[in-house]
């Protein structure tokens, strides 16, 4: 075979360069000798870098490290805190743990205020029931203790199941107080094939991870931050990326599922240029070569444009792509018709921009993209996550320093099958929701599909829906489009449904009929792994500080009740640190010795696609059926999908519907995330509220003018599926013609009888989004690619910041 010359000027075939390996394994830094020279965890030597262990006395307060997740609200990053409590256990003081090699004692405002959090006086401590005739009434609720409501929820779960079988229960779960517990909940705990995030499409990183599993072999790939690395950005295996794209994504706000946001800023203070892809200025945009401001929803017609560059002028890694992809040729000629005037025209970016970008990037040494949740919220979503994949893949960035980091073959989302077959056994298994319809969709993440799981509630269809849990899921407030709709399903369908929570929710409020606490961080034990264990970064662990009422942690609650209901599928654990080790450290190390280390970077090395690292059968390429990255997908294919990525308008633009434009002028795109607030959490945390106390939608200052909004005026957002009242911010952060409305209020301090339930309809942006608007394979929803109008409204909405401060401001 010819040796080829790629983009990173090594003259060496794979099969050389393989061979060369294995004659000489000193010839990389990151063969797997040194991965094995280098434990999976890298521990200091001491027992930490400043020589604190993980619990101390300083100044009479006793310090317990940990690594939350959420509560207070947060993504599995894992800022370590410093947790100071006094002689009677009361939590005083929050700081930031410097020893954390990735955060560095670095916090959001949400673990600041987390002592607000665990003392706010509207938080529930105790197990509650009510009738569930009084559903909605606010003061029906009357105090139980754990047994009770564990024996009333045994009772309502044998009756149930034995009427309709266990198929008729659901678990909504949301992000979760420690991720990953929707599988052990449903499949070990209720034994049912029905857990389910009740977001349309399941337009929240699960389209990036389909389209990174069915394409790469890996679960998802995040930029390198060199956050698994003991030497950090002067590790000498690590190199500084050249340019960063930040494509939908706003990880300052958000430290979305394992990249933490501000590592980006210390990479851009080591010379790292950014180009950034959004609707909205950012911070980052203005620090960057490149801001593309795309109207909303047509980022694959941009990403493809970005391919029709770099294939035509061949800035693509050509040593990478001759031994590492499948379809090149296929793809070259797809993208062919995106040109960039084209995507111009649709994207509204101008041409020049889109080349000279596209340039940047392919010809940056090494480079990564951060690629965000804009990606996956459209029906179009898959395609522009294929895109994504080949132009990391083209470019030669996969599983490179300073490139996109993946895990090896022992990593991914193991824990979305824990103990699915031992729980369920095949015949429940084939009962689940949607699994006929859209396999590509529940086959891969084991989730019964969100919106068939809607028409089911809501007729019976393929079978009754009786029972519910939530467990960390405020879905009506965050996650569900039409939330009305989904209360009146869950209300008509479910006899019985349980909520667990740390605070009342307008979801618990509405349909639930018994109240299990949650433990806060500070509260619990447990284990925090980024990206839920499939791309290595930290592994952190949470250490219990306090104690607050008779919250469990979502672990022991899954251990307790899953005893009363199944005990025969708990037999194997003596308590639930066996459980945790089972599921969180696959029973590899023992919580009590691996916890004192507070956190652990993940180390896997580099180009394990040479050495066999990423395949089962150890042989070399990726974890594909063509041992590639597969540019043309057998996968897709064999889905009934195209195996090549392509271009579709969102279902409603302006492109796509010009007829709606007279009645719904402006592009609509929420969800943004703010610095106060975690989805729906810590509206009653005061501080946090003081920050952002109206829910605000962004507005042009052309646009604004154009329509009679002033700044802070109140204004009615509509289209054809609903309406909701906003907050006018005028702002050119936002494009002409676009606007953008922030995602997930409710007002804890007013109301909780139905029909107000704190607010939740009132300014709830889902009210305008619709169901059953998704993909072709099941992927992806319209949240953030819709038309509306806005209308100025004189009455006033102002939230009483008194009032708040009164019910949530006392210190204790």
């Amino acid at each position: 075979m010819d040796e080829t010359k790629g983009k990173r000027g090594k003259e060496r075939s794979v099969e050389k360069g393989y061979q060369d390996w294995r004659d000489n394994p000193t010839i990389r830094p990151w063969h797997p000798d040194r991965l094995n020279a280098r434990s999976e965890f890298t521990i200091s030597e001491d027992e930490n870098d400043l020589n604190k262990p993980w619990r101390y006395e300083e100044d009479g307060l006793t310090v317990t490290r940990t690594s939350p997740w959420s509560p207070p609200g947060c993504h599995p990053v894992g800022c370590t805190l410093k947790l100071y409590t006094d002689e009677g256990g009361k939590l005083v003081k929050v700081e930031g743990d410097e020893n954390n090699p990735v955060t560095q004692g670095r916090l959001c405002v949400r673990c600041i205020t987390l002592k607000d959090y665990i003392y706010n006086p509207s938080r529930i401590l105790h197990p509650m029931k009510r009738d569930p005739e009084k559903r909605g009434v606010a003061d029906a609720w009357e105090e139980i203790t754990w047994d009770e409501a564990f024996s009333l929820i045994k009772k309502r779960y044998d009756e149930i199941t034995e009427q309709y079988g266990r198929e008729s229960i659901v678990v909504f779960a949301g992000t979760g107080r420690e991720g990953g517990t929707m599988a052990p909940f449903g499949s070990r705990m209720l034994c049912t094939p029905n857990y389910c995030y009740s977001q349309s499409g399941y337009a929240c990183y699960v389209p990036r991870m389909a389209a990174s599993s069915y394409l790469l072999g890996a679960a998802y790939p995040e930029i390198d931050y060199a956050g698994g690395l003991p030497g950090r950005y002067d590790d000498p295996e690590y190199e500084i990326p050249e340019c960063i794209v930040v494509w939908g994504k706003e990880p300052l706000a958000s430290n979305p599922d394992g990249l933490f946001g501000h590592a980006v800023i210390d990479l851009m203070r080591r010379g790292t240029r950014l180009i950034v892809v959004d609707p909205r200025k950012t911070w980052m945009s203005s620090r960057a070569d490149y801001l593309l401001q795309l109207r909303p929803g047509t980022d694959t017609a941009l990403a493809m444009a970005w391919l029709n560059v770099i294939i035509s002028e061949g800035l693509y890694d050509k040593e990478f792509v001759e031994y590492w992809c499948y379809g090149f040729e296929e793809l070259a000629e797809r993208v062919k018709e995106m040109t960039p005037a084209k995507a111009a025209e649709i994207t509204g970016v101008p041409e020049e921009k889109i080349v000279a970008a596209a340039r940047m990037y392919a010809t940056a040494t090494p480079a990564s993209i951060a690629w965000g949740l804009a990606l996956d919220q459209k029906a179009n979503g898959m395609q522009a996550g294929h895109c994504m994949i080949a132009l990391m893949a083209i470019c030669g960035n996969i599983d490179v320093p300073g490139g996109m980091r993946i895990g090896d073959k022992t990593m991914g989302l193991n824990e979305a099958g824990f103990g699915f077959e031992e729980g369920l056994g095949k015949e429940l298994i084939a009962k689940m929701i949607g699994a006929k319809e859209y396999p590509a969709y529940c086959g891969l993440i084991l989730n019964s599909h969100c919106d068939l799981t809607l028409r089911a509630m809501e007729t019976d269809d393929p079978y009754p829906i009786k029972m519910g849990f939530y467990a960390g899921n405020n879905l009506l407030s965050c996650t569900s489009a039409e939330p009305e709709r989904w209360m009146k399903a869950i209300n008509r369908s479910m006899e019985f449904v349980v909520g667990f929570d740390t605070f009342m929710t307008p979801s618990t409020q509405a349909t639930c009929d018994v109240f299990l606490p949650l433990a806060t961080i500070a509260e619990r034990e447990g284990v925090v792994q980024t990206h839920y264990g499939s791309s290595p970064v930290t592994m952190g662990f949470m250490n219990k500080a306090v104690t607050q009422g008779e919250g469990m942690s979502d672990l022991e609650l899954c251990y307790n009740l899953g005893k009363v209901l199944n005990p025969h599928l708990w037999e194997k654990y003596d308590c639930v640190r066996d459980f945790i080790e089972h599921l969180r450290l696959g029973s590899k190390y023992s919580f009590e010795d691996i916890s004192k280390e507070v956190v652990l970077q993940r180390y896997v090395g580099y180009r394990k696609y040479e050495t066999g690292l990423l395949r089962r059968d150890g042989k070399p390429g990726f974890n594909t059926s063509t041992g590639r990255v597969e540019l043309w997908s057998y996968a897709f294919q064999r889905f009934g999908e195209d195996p090549l990525p392509y271009y579709e308008e969102p279902q409603y633009s302006p492109r796509a519907t010009p007829e709606l434009l007279e009645q719904y002028p402006f592009v609509l795109t929420t969800g943004a995330r703010p610095f106060a607030f975690f989805h729906s959490e810590n509206r009653q945390i005061a501080y946090c509220r003081e920050l952002n106390p109206d829910p605000l939608i962004e507005i042009n200052p052309e646009t604004a003018r154009s329509i009679g909004v002033s700044d802070g005026q109140w204004v009615k957002v509509s289209n054809q599926f609903g309406s909701c009242v906003l907050k006018a911010k005028i702002t050119p952060i936002v494009k002409e013609g676009v606007v953008h409305a922030q995602h997930a209020w409710w007002f804890p301090e007013q109301d909780g009888n139905a029909p107000y339930l704190y607010g939740t309809f009132r300014s709830n942006i889902n009210n305008l989004v619709p169901n059953f608007h998704f993909g072709k394979l099941g992927f992806g929803a319209p949240f953030k690619c819709l038309l509306c109008n806005v209308e100025p409204i004189k009455e006033n909405y102002d939230t009483d910041m008194n009032l708040v401060w009164e019910k949530f401001g006392e210190l204790v």
